[in-house]
């Protein structure tokens, strides 16, 4: 099973994931996101010892300008939120960043947009709430394609993502579940949910 926590915080939460070997650690550039990283936050992220870890940068629409400027160098991947498209993918990849692009799925056909982006190096079935945390419908999930390249997020908690996992999926992505206060991440709930995933 592989785990993904968006919205951390470069001084506060990063040594708690890598030290639980939270494979994929999210950091938000969306300026109207209560989890929005601070870009002289990024010159933190320099100092850690990822080992097996990635560190990604989850971006709307991102310009080359900004991808060269404050990603490149310090994230392995940058997810992307926006309208994005395969040919946007590729351009983005040849900069030597890894592509995580995001599916929002209002409805079931929905799902079928991954097909299209056979160029990214995960998906990410996400619901259409952005950050709100919005639950992913449970018979939309059977419909998910399995494997290690695709992820989910949506309303995931240590309370049903045993469930979720009998469904077929092995790659979560969590955030606003793993908060008791908006923006901040809650280290109990972090450590609480890791231990549930090492137990199943």
């Amino acid at each position: 099973m592989k785990i993904k926590i968006c919205g951390l915080n470069p001084a506060r939460d990063v040594q708690l994931c890598l030290d639980l070997k939270v494979n994929y650690l999210g950091f938000v550039f969306y300026e109207s996101s209560p989890r929005n990283i601070n870009l002289e936050d990024i010159k933190i992220l320099s100092k850690y010892n990822k080992k097996n870890s990635s560190f990604v940068a989850v971006t709307v629409n991102p310009s080359n300008e900004f991808i060269k400027k404050n990603i490149l160098g310090s994230f392995d991947f940058i997810q992307l939120h926006g309208s994005e498209t395969k040919d946007r993918v590729s351009d983005i990849k040849s900069m030597g960043l890894k592509v995580i692009k995001a599916i929002k799925v209002r409805e079931e056909q929905d799902i079928n947009k991954y097909i299209e982006f056979d160029n990214a190096d995960i998906i990410l079935f996400d619901t259409p709430g952005m950050e709100k945390s919005i639950e992913f419908p449970n018979n939309f999930i059977t419909k998910l394609p399995i494997g290690a390249k695709y992820a989910l997020a949506g309303s995931i908690s240590e309370d049903n993502v045993e469930n979720i996992n009998k469904l077929g999926v092995n790659f979560f992505d969590l955030s606003s579940s793993l908060e008791s206060q908006l923006g901040f991440k809650d280290h109990f709930k972090i450590k609480n949910f890791i231990k549930k995933i090492n137990e199943l």
